[in-house]
């Protein structure tokens, strides 16, 4: 009785557009909101009375939880509109938590940050293994067909196809490679592939993409093949610290979607590493989700179930970490909007692929899985989350005076 009065309350104070409706346990309905264009209408009903309490007490991993669990089920809508009910009656410069955590739980959360976000080589492969071994089936449905980028797209036009979108994407970052024929180029953390051989078959370059994931490293191999490029393009399975003390070095470097990864205690390691990668007059981009504030901590449903590990950066810790090892920022982009688009697009990629995707594995991990990019989505349209673009330098003479030469490129590369 008193978590459904907390329910209440707290939903009263955030759904004032668009409805919801909530059918509790006790066998009492509660309406929040009015209607509103733009808004939602959204009904649910919690299937026992320990719902409101596990959400009460612990916000979005117990909702996370208790709708895996059908225990907390969507009647009128499904978990998309849900999440944008919620998040965009309350956006990111005026929003709150349903409750702040307590002293214990705040020193529990950290410490479980803290520990998590270490990553050392052992934990970091464990990481990655429990996002993209979980086997290609399930990102073949997802992703688009020609590159597989598990990354944001970039839309120049929004009604674009998501495979129009990821080729823009890669044309958008090759442009600020400024590449030449015959380069070196690293691609760290390279997923599928999709970067290197595009780059390969567009730049004339030779490409090294390292991965830590083994089911990444076997596709990407065999797509390279299959493109024609396998002459080209190499893939290792080693880690990005392993590489740096190689001796190794590449005319430019690229990281797309995977700086996310490296956890907070890392960051300057990384870059450290980063630069000893990179020759004299080398030029790297960094692609990664961001934070629009301050530095922040990864929420207990992401940690737990989506990216152990990992840890989304403000530009400001990322920028200060790099000024450590001496790179230049030469060139910083935000995208704002992009990832909500490209979200989206996987979502309802999910949705159309339901039953093959609890095929593969079970109902509780597709809601899982939905609730994750319902979550992502909403975060990028009202919450605080973007995407960063960050190119380096450690040469101030590598690039030329203006940036022209990037849209010269990227029209080249999208004409082509």
């Amino acid at each position: 009785m008193a978590s459904e009065q907390i329910l209440n309350r707290f939903l009263a104070g955030v759904v004032r557009q668009g409805t919801l409706t909530v059918h509790h346990a006790s066998g009492r309905t509660a309406n929040f909101g009015r209607p509103t264009p733009g808004f939602p209408d959204v009904t649910i009903r919690l299937a026992d009375d320990g719902v409101a309490r596990r959400i009460v007490t612990d916000p979005r991993l117990g909702a996370a939880e208790t709708y895996m669990d059908g225990r907390l089920v969507i009647e009128v809508g499904e978990i998309m509109t849900l999440v944008q009910l919620l998040r965009t009656n309350q956006p990111w410069d005026h929003g709150q938590e349903l409750r702040q955590p307590g002293g214990i739980r705040k020193i529990a959360n950290g410490i479980a940050h803290l520990v998590q976000s270490i990553n050392r080589r052992t934990s970091s492969r464990r990481n990655v293994s429990h996002h993209y071994d979980i086997g290609n089936d399930l990102y073949r449905l997802m992703l688009d067909a020609p590159h597989m980028q598990y990354s944001c797209a970039y839309w120049p036009r929004p009604d674009m196809t998501l495979e129009q979108a990821q080729e823009a994407k890669l044309a958008h970052i090759a442009s600020k490679l400024a590449l030449a024929p015959g380069q070196q180029v690293l691609d760290i953390g390279c997923g599928w592939g999709g970067m290197a051989i595009y780059l390969a078959k567009h730049a004339d370059v030779q490409v090294t993409g390292i991965t830590l994931s083994a089911e990444q490293l076997a596709l990407a191999k065999t797509r390279a093949s299959d493109a024609g490029v396998a002459d080209r393009v190499r893939f290792e399975l080693v880690d990005y610290r392993d590489l740096a003390t190689s001796g190794r070095q590449f005319d430019r470097v690229v990281s797309v979607g995977m700086f996310e990864h490296v956890g907070q205690p890392q960051f300057r390691t990384f870059f450290r590493s980063l630069a000893r990668l990179m020759k004299q007059d080398a030029v790297a981009l960094v692609h990664t989700i961001g934070r629009m504030g301050g530095p922040g901590s990864t929420d207990a449903f992401t940690r737990k179930y989506i990216f152990p590990g990992g840890y989304i950066p403000a530009l400001s810790e990322t920028v200060a970490a790099s000024e450590k090892s001496r790179l230049i920022a030469s060139d910083v982009e935000t995208l704002r909007l992009h990832y909500a688009l490209t979200l989206r697009e996987w979502y309802a990629r999910c949705m159309e692929h339901r039953d093959a995707i609890e095929a593969m594995y079970d109902t509780r991990f597709f809601r899982m899985w939905i609730f994750y990019l319902a979550g992502a989505t909403s975060a990028f349209e009202s919450g605080g989350m973007c995407n960063f673009q960050i190119q380096y330098v450690k040469d101030r003479r590598a690039l030329p005076l203006a940036r022209d030469y990037m849209a010269e490129a990227e029209a080249a590369l999208i004409g082509g």
